[in-house]
């Protein structure tokens, strides 16, 4: 077929498919139906701004210094508080947890601090990996687990957003990539191995994908991912692996989130507050 041929084929088979598709769009039952994948992507993303700008509405005020988290469901949090600055004209200082949220909070045009100048947070707001029944937390899937524990500690409120995926009852449920501990790079492998013998499962060094090599945190350390194989006691272990000499940081939140908000697939937001022992 010569070129002149196949541009005149391809403008008539253009045109029918342009047509087909007004004939589908005019009939009376005719919808839009999205794949499957998308669909859920859509709707966990709708989730995660509900979650966000919830947290948001309900916990900041003006004159507050603010910790702003790491992942994405953080990017819709910074968005709603970017908002409400500029429609409320509050006075908000805002404390990163990585270079991702320097850069979200610059973009924003907001105040950007750190600990050095506000050591003293009101509320901090972040995601989670996976949250539990009593509010214990996995977290450090991006990598900024070490950073993202000295902001919610710092602060008198720890408030934890998420989209309905990272609900379980117990962690690992919904969860399935371990761990992730931050580890001085020449500890890795004894550090590995000590995890996986005391504690049963496996530890491996997270590897990047778009650099050959391991994962290097904002600290210029390694991550190892522990996959465990059951339930365990959260805190204990959180405590007992931060002992291992090399060990930086686990990504064990545990008895430091007060609140989680969870957006849901039905558009509602569910609020979840630790129990009461």
């Amino acid at each position: 077929m010569t070129l002149q041929r196949w541009g005149s084929f391809s403008k008539l088979a253009a045109g029918f498919v342009f047509l087909a598709s007004r004939r589908l769009a005019l009939l009376p039952n005719y919808k839009h139906v999205c794949p499957f994948s998308q669909c859920a992507a859509n709707m966990a993303e709708e989730a995660k701004k509900l979650a966000a700008y919830a947290a948001v509405d309900n916990h900041v005020q003006n004159n507050q210094v603010v910790g702003v988290g790491s992942g994405s469901t953080i990017v819709y949090a910074v968005d709603r508080l970017a908002e409400r600055v500029r429609q409320e004209k509050l006075n908000i200082v805002c404390v990163p947890t990585s270079f991702q949220a320097r850069q979200l909070i610059l973009q924003h045009g907001l105040t950007l601090s750190d600990l050095d100048r506000h050591p003293e947070l009101d509320v901090a707001i972040d995601g989670a990996d996976e949250v539990d029944g009593d509010l214990t937390l996995i977290k450090g899937g991006g990598g900024c687990l070490t950073q993202e524990k000295i902001v919610a500690g710092c602060a008198k409120h720890f408030v934890v957003i998420a989209d309905y995926r990272k609900d379980s009852k117990a962690l690992g449920q919904q969860w399935k990539k371990g761990v992730p501990i931050e580890v001085i790079p020449m500890a890795y492998v004894p550090v590995s191995r000590m995890v996986a013998k005391r504690f049963g499962g496996e530890a491996n060094l997270r590897m990047a994908v778009n650099k050959a090599g391991p994962v290097v945190t904002d600290n210029s350390n390694f991550i190892l991912d522990w996959k465990f194989e059951h339930a365990q006691n959260w805190k204990e272990v959180n405590t007992a692996i931060k002992m291992i000499p090399g060990v930086v940081e686990t990504g064990l939140f545990v008895g430091m989130a007060e609140r989680a908000y969870f957006g849901m697939e039905d558009g509602s937001v569910q609020i979840r507050d630790p129990p009461v022992n």
